[in-house]
């Protein structure tokens, strides 16, 4: 992945080095995530839905906050010792390790919940 210099934006554009801090952090918050896939839709002009496919964890394994204006989602899936002696998996395709997800999310919206 190539880098971007954002430094003659620092030094040519007096009141915008917020907007160039924020391009800058969201080429970071980006880098090779994958896992696990989302989806973001635009319910009406000024509301939004994430969904985030996290199949194999309850609502116990994630941990979601927003914090100055970052969503994150955090998922831990930690087995139940004796889980892994009684099941007998043929094909083990769920993927269960760990995430983290972050959003970068505009001054003007709130969160209002998770399902």
């Amino acid at each position: 992945m190539s880098t971007i210099d954002l430094t003659p934006l620092y030094r040519t554009m007096v009141g915008f080095d917020r907007m160039a801090t924020m391009i800058d952090s969201a080429a970071r918050l980006d880098g090779a995530q994958g896992y696990p896939p989302y989806n973001i839709e635009r319910v009406a002009d000024d509301e939004f839905a994430i969904e985030i496919a996290v199949a194999g964890f309850g609502e116990d394994d994630l941990d979601i906050e927003t914090k100055d204006g970052l969503l994150t989602v955090a998922g831990r899936k930690v087995p139940p010792a004796d889980e892994n002696e009684q099941r007998q998996y043929l094909h083990r395709g769920i993927a269960e390790r760990g995430f983290l997800r972050r959003f970068q999310l505009a001054d003007h919206v709130i969160v209002t919940g998770a399902d």
